[in-house]
């Protein structure tokens, strides 16, 4: 009985990798700060979120931090044709429902016509890449639109379900 309980203990230490699907965060040589899935080179890490997670905190919409239960309720601004705070607006050929039919080959001013500027980029290495991130809007509910560059043609699109 100790035997097959020590072979399942050690089939199950090999074949664990506690390395993969980490988040690193890197001090590059040129004083860059990078994030990437492989380990950083020996003295350049400056975070392993998979040991080191973030602290996050959660506030409810609409409500203040510190402020009682029996203050009045936020008032409901009227609604405006304008975007929410913090979000771009589309241009008046953008249009979000169409990121589904976005393939590779295109270039990035060309995506900005059809979509719209990205609600947040990030650079590859060096500066031939680049990603665009879109988040959900309702012309296309509950899905991440990921965009990746390289010498600006579009590379790859990843697109994910949020439920």
């Amino acid at each position: 009985m100790r035997g097959v309980v020590l072979i399942s203990f050690l089939a199950l230490v090999a074949g664990s990798n506690p390395a993969a699907g980490g988040v690193y965060k890197c001090l590059e040589s040129d004083g860059r700060i990078t994030y990437q899935e492989e380990a950083c080179p020996a003295g350049h890490e400056l975070r392993d979120f998979e040991k080191d997670p973030p602290t996050v905190s959660v506030v409810p919409f609409g409500a203040t931090p510190g402020a009682s239960s029996k203050s009045t309720p936020p008032t409901t601004p009227p609604r405006a044709k304008t975007e929410p705070k913090g979000r771009k607006s589309l241009s008046a050929t953008a249009d979000a429902s169409k990121r589904k039919f976005l393939a590779p080959g295109i270039n990035e001013g060309e995506v900005v016509a059809r979509i719209g500027e990205p609600d947040m980029t990030s650079a590859g290495k060096g500066r031939k890449g680049s990603r665009w991130t879109y988040m959900p809007v309702p012309e296309d509910p509950g899905t991440i639109t990921t965009l990746t560059f390289e010498n600006g043609r579009l590379v790859e699109v990843e697109r994910k379900v949020m439920k």
